[in-house]
């Protein structure tokens, strides 16, 4: 069985050769590859991208669903492997990928995820094992748009992976909070688009203090030091500007919508 490696990038020179040196035991024997959809970048991603013998298409953005789903009608294997430019795998989820390949029993595969925060990884508060569906028979999926984070919809059954993806997205503070800004905005739209469109003291107060005790004592965040706090803390902050951003939202609609 053949395996296409497919992802997305704009501007992932930090991350992108960690992602594609992890791959690279999968696509050795020529017969396999490994696509990238970039949208734009300008700093090494192209040059770090061509080094590792990616096949480079350069599109605009279309979001994340519509990105993703080009870089999988791109691939030509039997088998595609879609991975974000700040995740890379376990030399073990190589391996049970390699063997799952050579008798496939189902039309995809999912992955549990390592999620690192400021450089610790986040074993609690719901933050693992974070299953991902990324491993496909080429043709049984799609992604389906959700904001910031789609999903891959398969036609079949499916199996699971032991060995993990790592995710190391957020090194500093700075880049959570960035990324949380615009993942609120993009949840905003999401929750507009669901009926969420008045001031609602419950969603913007309440929902992210439920979040956080629920989070942080019940699924017991608290285990992951100060890092699991910070992280808890600030994502109960992203789910009050998520509400207060659909609130926005919804007031600046035309009034006959």
């Amino acid at each position: 069985m053949t395996l296409s490696v497919v992802l997305i990038t704009q501007n992932e020179e930090a991350n992108l050769p960690r992602t594609l040196e992890s791959v690279l035991p999968l696509v050795r024997d020529g017969q396999d590859e490994i696509i990238i959809i970039d949208s734009g970048s300008t700093d090494r991603t192209i040059e770090i991208a061509k080094s590792h013998g990616a096949k480079i298409f350069t599109e605009p953005w279309k979001g994340f669903a519509a990105q993703k789903n080009s870089a999988i009608d791109k691939a030509t294997s039997d088998w595609v492997l879609q991975l974000d430019a700040d995740e890379s795998l376990e030399p073990e989820l190589v391996q049970e990928i390699q063997s799952a390949l050579k008798n496939p029993a189902s039309d995809g595969f999912w992955i549990p995820r390592k999620n690192f925060f400021l450089g610790r990884w986040i074993k609690h508060g719901g933050f693992y094992p974070d299953p991902k569906l990324r491993l496909i028979r080429r043709g049984a999926g799609r992604f389906e748009e959700y904001g910031a984070h789609p999903t891959i919809k398969v036609n079949g059954p499916t199996g699971r992976f032991k060995s993990a993806m790592i995710h190391d997205a957020y090194p500093t503070l700075r880049g959570y909070i960035d990324h949380m800004n615009s993942y609120s905005s993009m949840g905003a739209t999401v929750a507009t688009e669901k009926g969420y469109r008045r001031f609602s003291l419950s969603n913007i107060v309440a929902r992210p203090l439920l979040t956080f005790f629920y989070n942080y004592f019940i699924r017991l965040g608290f285990l992951d030091g100060r890092e699991g706090l910070l992280l808890h803390l600030y994502h109960a902050v992203y789910v009050s500007w998520k509400y207060s951003k659909a609130w926005e939202l919804a007031k600046n609609m035309p009034k006959d919508r």
